[in-house]
């Protein structure tokens, strides 16, 4: 399977590809392809930062709103999501199972173990914020232990506090013919605008699922009782911190 990361300023489309004036599922139909959008969803408690993937035949297949919004700047003015969603999407190949995050989910463990847990092969991850070695290792972390796929879209240098680096990691760190562990990282863009192609292996990647030792292979539930508590303690009280 294969997926375009478009590494593009706010306000710009691609000539050929996303003419301003048509729509994306109009479009995603007429090119056989399914594309991704975000936007500012208008909600009645604020807008949600919502991302929309339309598969091939232009249908609606999963619509995600960020859980975790920063609620320590301007996003506080947002409305935050309501969950995790994994769909069915089609693709010439046969149906793969996609997920999304947006942005500062990516910073929380549990946001791709949930999609992990309801069988995300591939997790969307729009972002804007500078791609440095920290974020990019969280990103290598998230599919390394759910051995699952991760796909993050930035935006390039250009666009305040931004700098590109869009990457793909497909969380198969071993193979029988590989000695020691392989480079997840599949692609990593540089911080110029343009298109970068990620070309997961999704045989691979499921035959991994099936006899390697992470995602839910060996794992303890009744043991992590603790991570459902909503109590925070010192030194982690912020008095911006809401429900």
């Amino acid at each position: 399977m294969k997926i375009a990361l478009l590494q593009i300023a706010a306000g710009h489309t691609l000539d050929s590809t996303l003419d301003k004036g048509i729509s994306f599922c109009r479009r995603a139909k007429e090119l056989n392809l399914a594309i991704g959008i975000t936007l500012l969803e208008a909600w009645e408690t604020g807008p949600k930062n919502t991302l929309i993937l339309f598969d091939r035949f232009g249908r609606r297949v999963l619509q995600f709103s960020k859980v975790h919004t920063c609620d320590f700047d301007v996003e506080r003015n947002l409305t935050p999501g309501d969950g995790f969603y994994v769909s069915d999407l089609d693709t010439a190949s046969g149906i793969v199972k996609v997920g999304a995050m947006i942005c500062f989910d990516r910073e929380f463990p549990e946001s791709a173990r949930i999609l992990m847990l309801k069988g995300a092969e591939i997790i969307l991850v729009p972002n804007a914020c500078p791609m440095e070695i920290n974020r990019l290792s969280q990103l290598r972390a998230r599919a390394y232990e759910n051995m699952l796929a991760i796909a993050t879209c930035n935006y390039p240098a250009g666009v305040p506090n931004c700098n590109g680096r869009s990457s793909a990691f497909d969380g198969v760190a071993y193979l029988p013919d590989c000695p020691g562990s392989r480079d997840t990282c599949i692609v990593e863009a540089d911080e110029s605008e343009g298109i970068w192609i990620a070309a997961f292996d999704m045989e691979m990647i499921r035959k991994y699922c099936r006899e390697e030792i992470h995602g839910n292979a060996y794992r303890r539930p009744r043991k992590y009782k603790l991570l459902c508590t909503e109590k925070i303690d010192v030194p982690f009280v912020r008095a911006d911190h809401r429900e």
